[in-house]
């Protein structure tokens, strides 16, 4: 898979490959860390690399944080059930790590974000965590790639 993404991206002109590093980064498991080492590999200069992909992986996290939001409230208006057994133990996990831990450690971002608020997390938190994880993971990656990149030149 990381190959034909490599490939998909190598496909665009030189100029406009920061577009598909954005575009790679849209792919769950992909995202900025994975976008942006995709992006050093092809050629692209690792600081554009990982903007693009820090800035593709955000696009598709800000809107599912949206769109789960939205589907959360809806789904739990004028609803008190007890939680399922499965439910309340996943919560008792996020009430034990909180939305910090779950960011920075739960990958892919499309689903700790969409799993953050389903929990009830406050949207804006989960954003600003995810946001941070996204930055923090592709400068660590990108870095990584670089200094690979060029120890094997």
């Amino acid at each position: 898979m990381i190959e034909n993404l490599q490939h998909f991206v190598g496909a665009w002109p030189g100029a406009l490959q920061w577009i598909g590093v954005a575009l790679v980064a849209f792919v769950p498991f992909v995202e900025s860390y994975l976008g942006s080492v995709i992006g050093v590999v092809i050629g692209v200069h690792p600081i554009a690399a990982v903007i693009c992909a820090v800035l593709g992986n955000i696009a598709v996290m800000v809107a599912i944080a949206f769109i789960t939001d939205s589907l959360r409230k809806r789904a739990t208006r004028d609803k008190d059930r007890e939680p399922r057994p499965g439910r309340a133990r996943a919560r008792k996990l996020f009430d034990r790590f909180g939305v910090p831990g779950v960011a920075l450690l739960g990958h892919p971002t499309q689903i700790s974000t969409a799993a953050l608020i389903a929990f009830g997390a406050p949207r804006t938190k989960v954003i600003v965590w995810e946001l941070i994880s996204i930055v923090l993971w592709g400068a660590v990656t990108t870095t990584f790639a670089a200094f690979g990149i060029s120890a094997l030149a």
